[in-house]
Order: structure tokens, then C-alpha cells, then sequence
């Protein structure tokens, strides 16, 4: 595998994932725009060779994986330059600008892959793994209420790194950089969202985006979920809650979780109810880079597609447009609304200059 933008997540979450599996994937490559700081990385991980070329490096190299950690403007060239040379990606959320972008990089995919695929590392604890398969048996009954709030704290200085906060190179605020993880996890959980009613706004930061959204979501079984996304938030947490008939069952954490940070509680019907009656897992595995990498890895081997890409992983990217649409228009989104004939198809702020064009005009009247 070969890593493209060395900054603090290639650091922090992608190298320590591929060492921590040893003998499943080699780090070939490392490939950033300041070819200085890609030999500063590369030595720091002992890796072979360092460029500040991709297709240099797809040429040289030819690795089997790209693992993407560029900023979200970057991400679509860097993605589609590497599968039309052969390698499967590995990408950083948001996936891309817009699902304008994202339907564009897909069709750079091959019928038997190369695929890319999104870090959605949450989807992949234990206690996530369990949840899921409880609902998918009935053992917790229908879902009725949730919540999935990313109460965050981003200060000041966060933004002066100059492409966060603004529409075209960030392509949102903490809806799309930050709730997008808990929002996946909750699709992932409860399955297609029906109707979308949002506000947003820009409170405190001097970002061209927002700094806070709010959105009441409907979902296809039933379910009404609160979703807020902060960057706000001095005491952070991340917190999901679903309310099913035969229990509820809560998650409170901030950037990753293991089985502590859940709660199964039974109704109180069910009061004897322990939680391993309700489905809590007795194995224990947080959520982590490592465990998607994991079965990123098994995907590649068996050749099919993996977790988190195509339309499962345009899901989180199909509800932040939502969002982003009815918090500007003050008016419900459903799915069939979002269309290439949408402006908030092509931005996530419905303007065409923030989808790096020339053209200043809103596509919205």
C-alpha cells in the first residue's frame, strides 16, 4: 500500500492501523505535494520510497492500495488517479465534495473493482456489530426515537489551516467533517432516512460554512431521530441514543468507543432483562482504523466490494446534502429530491462557485 498526504491522520490512525496488522499489507510509498515532508514521514516509518508525484508513484511502485489523507478538495483526483492505474483506495471522510463528485469518482470503478472505500471506522466495533444484528432478528423490537448528536470543540486557530471552513475546499462544516462518522453509524444502524427537516447556522467561527446544524430525521421503518453536529461544544461528547420497543440502547464516547462506552437498557417490561439478553456482545473490540482496515483487506483478497463504498458509502454523504438543502430553503427533503437537476446535488451550499467553477451564480433562485 501506498499513502497519499503525510499530515497528522497518516500519522495518528492510517500507519498505526497497517503496523498493527502485521504481515497483511507493506507501506510502499509515501506521497505528498512537499516532497520534504514526504521523506520526513517515510523515514519516521521506515518506508521505502517517498514522492511528490502520484502518478510518478502508481507508475513506479504500482501498489496494490491507496490510502487517501488529503484534504477533501484533493480527494477526488488523488481517488480516480489511482483506481485508473489499477489500485483500490482507501479515503478519508467527507468522501467527496458533493454527490455530484462522488457519482463521478465512482464511475471510475471497475464491475470487479478496483473499489474505494470510505473510513467509517465506527460501523466496525464489536458493540456496533452486535447492535446491528439484534435489529436484524427482532430482538430489540422496531426502532421508534433517537438522537446522534457530535457535540464537538473546535476553537480559532482550528480554521486558520486555510482550506477548513470554506464550501469549496471543506465542502461543509461539522456536518460534513465531523457528525458525518456518527450520522454513518447511525444509517448503517437504522437503515434509509425518509424525510429531513434542518436549520443551521454560523454562531461563533469566521468560516464560510456553518459552525452548528440541527436536523429532525424520519426514517423509512418509522423511526424520528435528532441529529446535531457542533464544533461548539466545550464538554465534547458523541452521543447516540435509539429507543426500540423492547429497549434502549446508548453510546456515549467522543472519537472512538469500546463495549464500556455502551448501554442496554430493557423496558420496563422486559425489567429482568440482562444485556446480554438484549444482545450486548461479550467480545470486545473497539472501533478503529485498524478494524475496517482489517476487512478492507479481507474484501480485497475474496474481490468484492467492500464495507462503506458505492451506495452504502454515499449514504452519509446523501444526508448531509439534505441537511445542507433544507437548512438553506427552510423547507422538508426527501430522498427523491436529490437529483442531478438539484443545485444541492452538485454543492453542499447550492451555489456553482463552490464547486470550484468560474461561474459566480447561484443555481438556486
Amino acid at each position: 500500500m501506498a499513502i497519499v498526504g503525510v499530515g497528522g491522520i497518516a500519522d495518528a490512525s492510517h500507519l498505526p492501523a497497517v503496523r498493527a496488522l502485521p504481515g497483511s499489507a507493506e507501506a510502499v510509498a509515501a506521497v505528498d505535494l512537499d516532497l520534504d515532508r514526504a521523506s520526513t514521514f517515510a523515514a519516521r516509518w521506515n518506508i521505502p520510497a517517498a514522492y511528490d508525484s502520484l502518478p510518478r508513484m502508481l507508475r513506479e511502485t504500482r501498489p496494490d492500495l491507496v490510502i487517501v489523507c488529503t484534504p477533501p478538495a484533493a480527494h477526488r483526483e488523488a481517488i480516480t488517479t489511482a483506481l485508473d492505474a489499477g489500485a483500490s483506495v482507501w479515503c478519508e471522510k467527507p468522501p467527496a465534495l458533493s454527490l455530484a463528485e462522488y457519482d463521478a469518482i465512482g464511475a471510475h470503478e471497475g464491475a470487479q473493482g478496483p473499489f474505494v472505500s470510505y473510513v467509517f471506522q465506527h460501523r466496525f466495533g464489536s458493540a456496533a456489530q452486535a447492535l446491528r444484528s439484534r435489529l436484524a432478528d427482532g430482538t430489540l423490537g422496531r426502532p421508534l426515537v433517537g438522537v446522534c448528536h457530535t457535540l464537538w470543540y473546535r476553537d480559532t486557530a482550528y480554521y486558520d489551516v486555510p482550506w477548513r471552513g470554506r464550501w469549496a475546499t471543506e465542502g461543509g462544516g461539522p456536518t460534513m467533517g465531523h457528525g458525518i462518522h456518527q450520522m454513518d453509524l447511525m444509517l448503517w444502524l437504522l437503515g434509509d432516512w425518509s424525510e429531513v427537516r434542518a436549520t443551521s447556522g454560523t454562531l461563533a467561527r469566521q468560516v464560510e460554512t456553518e459552525d452548528v446544524s440541527m436536523a429532525m430525521v424520519r426514517f423509512a421503518n418509522g423511526a424520528m431521530v435528532s441529529v446535531v453536529n457542533s464544533v461548539l461544544s466545550p464538554r465534547e461528547t458523541s452521543y447516540l441514543r435509539f429507543d426500540f420497543t423492547e429497549a434502549t440502547v446508548e453510546l456515549s464516547h467522543l472519537y472512538g468507543y469500546d463495549n464500556s462506552d455502551w448501554t442496554w437498557t430493557p423496558a420496563p417490561h422486559r425489567a429482568d432483562a440482562t444485556a446480554a439478553d438484549l444482545g450486548a456482545p461479550t467480545e470486545n473490540e473497539a472501533s478503529s482504523h485498524t478494524v475496517q482496515f482489517r476487512e478492507l483487506l479481507s474484501s480485497m483478497r475474496t474481490g468484492t466490494r467492500p464495507g462503506a463504498s458505492g451506495a452504502d458509502g454515499r449514504r452519509a454523504l446523501e444526508l448531509a446534502t439534505a441537511v445542507y438543502q433544507s437548512a438553506a430553503t427552510g423547507g422538508p427533503v426527501t430522498p427523491d429530491m436529490l437529483t442531478p437537476d438539484n443545485p444541492y446535488y452538485h454543492a453542499m451550499s447550492g451555489r456553482v462557485r463552490d464547486t470550484g467553477t468560474a461561474n459566480e451564480e447561484p443555481l438556486h433562485a
